[in-house]
């Protein structure tokens, strides 16, 4: 393919399918600038978080499964909730999405190259710091590091984790640094800006504007933990008021971190597989600048029930957070548009990274449907705030899109990235255990709500309810472990046995080629 299509004029477009590991030394692999090499420890990095990540859920479901406690006792069991979930969300899902996009925008965006790749580096290393410091320290506090109670547990290495806190802030800020960059790297015209670009612009502002915040919540645990401040210990005349604002100030743009680059992914790799362009551009960059704008706006639903302020507060942002299902819904109804705008090609509809795009697309609508009634103070206040709903509606947001989506884009650059096929029978088997798991585990999660079962516990009542319905929710969750286990059994069997890629694999009609780049891959290995 020519350089004219998707790259600078008169270069050549390195996007052809090889084997990026092959004669690659491990210090090539730990610090070369190259973007696809980037990428590629990136995302290998990321699969480490989750299967540590991963382990940790299917050790305390197995505790949860039964009333009584089985060989947790508390203090592990909220150990082990607080790791999972700083894996999951700033080691797994955060990082596997920036990494996507440090192989895709300098394709998209015809550079050929990651600008200020060292600060990409550096990004990189200070998040395993944070995540050695996490395994080591094994904090108990909860993902959210809510004082005064983060500053009351946590033992001699609470330290660790208050540091791994400010250096994930230091790390997120750098990425988005590099993605802003090259998504203002663009040499085309604004009029053919890719929708790749919109989502790294939004993306790239939303990481610099609200990692400080969180990046001064790590810093004054760790001093007031050390005795030199007290602004969160109220014992001290500190405030919880204050740690609330800022770290939800950083909390609820983060849930749009992931979702920002994965929305990006879907608008890039839909259209390959449909063979056509999208049913609509313009609506989808004002749906990007509609979520930067409001994603800042709607923090307060996260701790209204926790603090006493003015009415008037409580309704605006109540209002603010209704209006952001209007970017949401404007993304959706894009995608569902241009599904059903035309027939889809046979060789598309049997591929497996399309088939994880629209289980993605399936989820943020089952997951996003609820969070309208997250948005209700009164039933968000006595009814749902920390009840099993609130897992539910964010796994299904977190595992059921971005990841869903991140693994499409795993699966779609798996070619590029080895020269090789994934197994296309393994493929659908991983696919369809996680349709099932993570449809099982999220709806299980929003009965145990419903029926008011209450977060962080690691014993409950003996009700017949909660006791069957925990154990649908561990049998569901065991179902998204096998398939990731059957996902990197495929991966690491077809790198050695898999069908052989020399030219590019995916075939797609001109015109989605034109618009979006090269074509896609439509059929799996043996």
């Amino acid at each position: 393919m020519s350089g004219t299509a998707f790259g600078k004029p008169g270069e050549e477009v390195r996007w052809a399918p090889g084997n990026l590991l092959k004669d690659l030394s491990i210090l090539e692999f730990f610090f070369s600038n190259d973007y696809r090499i980037l990428a590629l420890k990136s995302l290998f990095t990321s699969f480490v978080m989750l299967a540590l990540a991963g382990l940790f859920a299917l050790t305390f479901r197995i505790e949860l499964t039964t009333p009584g406690i089985q060989f947790l006792g508390a203090r592990p069991y909220m150990g082990l909730m607080t790791v999972h979930g700083m894996l999951m969300v700033f080691g797994f899902l955060i990082p596997m999405i920036i990494a996507l996009s440090y192989y895709m925008v300098p394709k998209v965006l015809r550079t050929e190259r990651l600008l200020w790749a060292p600060l990409a580096q550096w990004s990189y290393w200070l998040l395993i710091a944070a995540a050695v410091l996490l395994v080591i320290g094994r904090p108990d506090f909860t993902w959210t590091v809510y004082a005064p109670m983060s500053l009351r547990v946590g033992g001699d290495l609470a330290w660790m984790g208050y540091l791994a806190v400010l250096l994930v802030a230091v790390s997120e800020f750098l990425a988005g640094a590099v993605l802003l960059r090259n998504a203002l790297a663009w040499p085309g015209s604004l009029r053919d800006y890719p929708l790749m670009g919109w989502g790294m612009l939004t993306e790239g502002i939303m990481l610099l504007f609200s990692t400080p915040a969180l990046g001064a919540v790590g810093l004054i645990l760790l001093t007031d933990w050390m005795g030199t401040t007290a602004l969160f210990d109220p014992a001290r005349g500190g405030s919880t008021t204050t740690f609330l604002w800022l770290f939800w100030f950083y909390g609820h743009p983060a849930v749009y971190l992931p979702l920002v680059p994965a929305i990006s992914i879907v608008y890039t790799l839909l259209p390959r597989f449909l063979g056509r362009p999208l049913w609509s551009k313009t609506s989808a960059i004002i749906a990007f600048l509609l979520l930067l704008v409001l994603s800042f706006g709607v923090f307060h639903h996260h701790f209204q029930p926790a603090v006493s302020v003015h009415g008037w507060v409580q309704r605006a942002f109540q209002i603010l957070t209704l209006l952001i299902f209007i970017p949401s819904t404007l993304h959706v109804f894009n995608w569902v548009a241009s599904l059903l705008e035309g027939p889809i090609p046979p060789q598309g509809r049997s591929a497996v990274p399309f088939k994880f795009l629209i289980g993605a697309i399936f989820f943020i609508i089952f997951g996003g449907v609820t969070g309208f009634l997250n948005a209700q103070i009164a039933i968000d206040t006595d009814f749902i705030h920390n009840t099993y709903w609130i897992p539910g509606h964010f796994h299904a947001m977190f595992l059921g899109f971005c990841a869903q989506v991140a693994v499409a884009g795993i699966y779609y650059l798996y070619p590029y990235f080895t020269g090789r096929m994934y197994n296309q029978r393994l493929a659908n088997l991983h696919f369809w255990l996680w349709q099932v798991g993570i449809f099982g585990q999220v709806a299980f999660m929003y009965a145990l709500g419903y029926a008011f079962f209450p977060r962080w516990v690691v014993d409950y009542l003996p009700l017949p309810l909660w006791s069957s319905l925990q154990l649908w929710l561990t049998i569901s969750v065991y179902l998204v472990g096998l398939g990731f286990l059957v996902f990197m059994w495929n991966f690491l069997r077809s790198y050695r046995r898999g069908e052989a890629v020399t030219t590019d694999p995916w075939e797609l009609p001109a015109p989605a080629t034109a618009a979006f780049g090269p074509a896609p891959a439509v059929s799996g290995g043996d």
